[in-house]
């Protein structure tokens, strides 16, 4: 695994070389550039994990720099000012336009290592999150005790201590992703990376460009695979990229360089592929549908996730754990699964897999009612019925025909409402009834318009 890459911009050479003798020590990569124009050449040539920018320099100043890095479809990393002649006014302009941090010379080494690790870690976090806010509702972890999934993570674990490619198949909803973020997350790449390309939604041009990145004049657009230098990059549906991109990909990868669209330097690039599909790639390089040599360099550690229904007994525990997952992010109520019904679901075929698992769960813990599942509820709820209004019993609401989130929010209104004026407008009492801190309880009132004053002086 490669360290952060930092670019280090100054007009002082003295500077320069002090700041690159202690980051190199420190095992960071590091560049130089002595001004703007050296400054944007370095930008160009290899996506920078973090810039140290002065302020004043013989051709221009480094809060001009910014903001025509931030204006040129943001920041590309954390930018950490330094200045010998800055003033408060400069210092806000600086934040104002997405700096991290601004730090005033004769600079203190200490604090500046110190900075730098924190902006490192904020933008690492803040890749977390927005894979996170992506893929909301899931589970990171591969969920149950069975056999099956033990071996599953113990191979996984295995291919963590090594940088082969590797090729995960199995049946959609079967967790591919979580898999291969496990992979990641116990390798030596961890602190680097994790960046999901959506095979599906690229075609032609387009993909070329998205993985590759492009350049006309000062615009610079960084590709996947540069966003995922260090790290890995993972292939969602492989088999659905067009023979075109196939090609070009694997000449880059092979080579570890590639050439950004209206650009002509070539750009070293340095990531593990983890490629995820739920068609035979064999039969489909037999078809001519995908390339043979592709093929062959994706699957040299080769993982399948069998479906759902051939460890029925890990059922019991992913549906605890999407229940509870549901409740903590949602504040969905916490339900229990009656014997027969845990029994039916162990039994039924799950032709999509954990997803559908999981999509069982939520309907349930919204539009059920009672503290208990029943078979029978299952098996309206497989079968897509509704629950009928005469059957839910006292408190309850009826919910035919709308979409999710409208019905989860009426649930949730009504629910709320009802559970307040039985609790007689205290709210730690209702706190206690539906197993939610009263904060959270305070945010769900008014996402949903509710008035608890209100509710209390009405009831």
């Amino acid at each position: 695994m490669s360290e952060a890459y930092i670019l280090v911009v100054d007009d002082e050479p003295d500077i320069r070389m002090l700041l690159q003798d202690v980051l190199e020590d420190e095992g960071y990569q590091v560049a130089l550039a002595g001004s703007v124009a050296e400054a944007k050449a370095q930008r160009r040539s290899r996506r920078p994990d973090l810039i140290l920018l002065d302020v004043w320099m013989p051709d221009g100043d480094g809060i001009s720099l910014l903001k025509e890095w931030s204006d040129d479809e943001g920041l590309p990393c954390p930018v950490v000012m330094i200045s010998g002649h800055g003033n408060v006014e400069t210092a806000v302009d600086a934040t104002r336009l997405g700096a991290y941090d601004f730090i005033e010379k004769p600079l203190s080494i200490d604090k500046l290592l110190i900075t730098l690790n924190n902006a490192l870690e904020a933008a690492r976090l803040q890749r977390e999150n927005v894979g996170l806010k992506r893929h909301a509702g899931t589970v990171h972890d591969p969920v149950g005790s069975s056999a099956t999934m033990v071996n599953l993570r113990d191979q996984v674990q295995r291919m963590a201590q090594h940088d082969t490619w590797v090729l995960i198949t199995g049946e959609p909803g079967v967790g591919k992703q979580t898999f291969a973020r496990l992979l990641h997350a116990r390798s030596a790449r961890r602190e680097s990376p994790f960046i999901v390309v959506s095979v599906g939604s690229l075609s032609g041009d387009e993909a070329i460009a998205e993985l590759f990145g492009s350049e006309q004049g000062e615009h610079v657009r960084y590709g996947l695979l540069e966003q995922a230098a260090g790290g890995v990059l993972f292939l969602d549906e492989v088999a659905e990229m067009d023979l075109q991109t196939q090609g070009r990909l694997l000449h880059a990868l092979d080579t570890q360089r590639i050439t950004r669209i209206g650009g002509n330097q070539p750009i070293s690039v340095n990531v593990r592929v983890i490629a995820a599909s739920q068609y035979d790639l064999a039969e489909a390089v037999e078809q001519g549908h995908f390339r043979e040599d592709l093929y062959y360099r994706l699957n040299v550690l080769p993982l399948a996730i069998p479906p759902l229904r051939e460890h029925p007994e890990d059922i019991p525990e992913l549906l605890e754990c999407h229940m509870r997952h549901l409740h903590q992010q949602e504040g969905l109520p916490v339900r229990a699964f009656q014997r027969p019904a845990l029994e039916r679901l162990q039994q039924y075929h799950w032709p999509g897999n954990v997803r559908e698992l999981r999509n069982l769960v939520q309907r349930l813990m919204i539009l059920g009612s009672g503290d208990e599942i029943t078979r029978d509820e299952v098996e309206r709820t497989l079968s897509g019925q509704p629950q009928r209004a005469e059957e839910a019993g006292e408190g309850t609401v009826a919910i035919p025909d709308l979409p999710l989130r409208e019905a989860r929010e009426q649930f949730e209104r009504e629910y709320l409402q009802q559970q307040l004026e039985r609790s007689e407008g205290n709210m730690t009492r209702l706190a206690e009834r539906v197993g939610l801190e009263r904060t959270h309880l305070y945010r769900k009132f008014k996402a949903l318009g509710i008035d608890p004053k209100r509710v209390k002086s009405d009831s």
